[in-house]
């Protein structure tokens, strides 16, 4: 969870500070329930603690039943436990909302929760903190998978919503790498299509050129070799594996010129 946790750290401070004003604590769990970030206010720490809202604890369904981060894992999808709709008595003086986090190859990892022990919770507050916690679960998921592929150019998938968190990643031979959950499930991408081998071009149509012309693969090839040498020719030469004389034919041959 190292990675998760360092891509989470931001997105947990912005939204501790949109809600741990009005008596909320905000906590991080893993794919078994178990919180292991929590941001809280410390004059209400001693009443989450007591509850058992605090890192270490287990918050798994099969340990309480119907719970948000518990309930939220099991299903896999975003929701609020309010209240008495929790499985224990225990439970039911706080309001828990909740949204999964998925990895970089679009597997559960975590849960975002969103816990309140205000007794006056509102049903609008409860909606604007889902709207808050499930933005923020997408960005989690988008840095950890920025943090997954940072040699690849990470790109925004094509789909109807335009969710910021269907995102792809592309490597330098213009195939996709890497998808989101959201970018897997609105485009059909499978672990099997990748392994296969999937053009960015298939994917993303004209927002990316892929070189299917020889010619154009070659130029370009020669023209990163020249660039990343300085115009060196023989530096250049050796960084391609070809002898001087072959990479002067080439430059000629593409009309490529040497730089002043």
């Amino acid at each position: 969870m190292e990675r998760m946790i360092r891509a989470a750290e931001g997105s947990l401070n912005r939204l501790y500070q949109a809600v741990g004003g009005v008596g909320c604590c905000v906590m991080l769990a893993d794919r078994d329930g178990i919180p292991i970030e929590r941001r809280g206010a410390v004059a209400d720490d001693e009443t989450f603690d007591e509850w058992g809202l605090w890192t270490g604890t287990v918050w798994s369904e099969d340990s309480e039943g119907t719970n948000g981060i518990g309930t939220c894992l099991a299903d896999q999808r975003p929701l609020t436990i309010h209240r008495d709709q929790h499985f224990f008595s225990r439970n039911t003086l706080m309001s828990c909302t909740t949204a999964p986090v998925f990895d970089h190859e679009g597997n559960l990892a975590a849960a975002l929760d969103v816990s309140s022990c205000r007794s006056d919770l509102t049903e609008g507050f409860v909606q604007l903190i889902s709207v808050a916690v499930g933005d923020a679960a997408r960005r989690i998921e988008a840095e950890n998978f920025r943090m997954a592929y940072s040699d690849a150019r990470i790109l925004l998938a094509p789909v109807a919503e335009r969710s910021a968190g269907a995102l792809i990643a592309v490597d330098q031979d213009d195939l996709v790498v890497g998808a989101t959950r959201s970018a897997r499930l609105a485009l059909g991408i499978t672990r099997e299509i990748l392994a296969r081998g999937l053009l960015a071009a298939d994917v993303l149509g004209d927002q990316v050129k892929v070189h299917d012309d020889l010619d154009d693969a070659e130029r370009g090839a020669l023209q990163r070799a020249m660039a990343r040498a300085g115009g060196n020719v023989s530096a250049a030469a050796q960084s391609l594996g070809i002898s001087r004389a072959t990479l002067h034919r080439k430059l000629a041959r593409f009309d490529i010129r040497r730089p002043h």
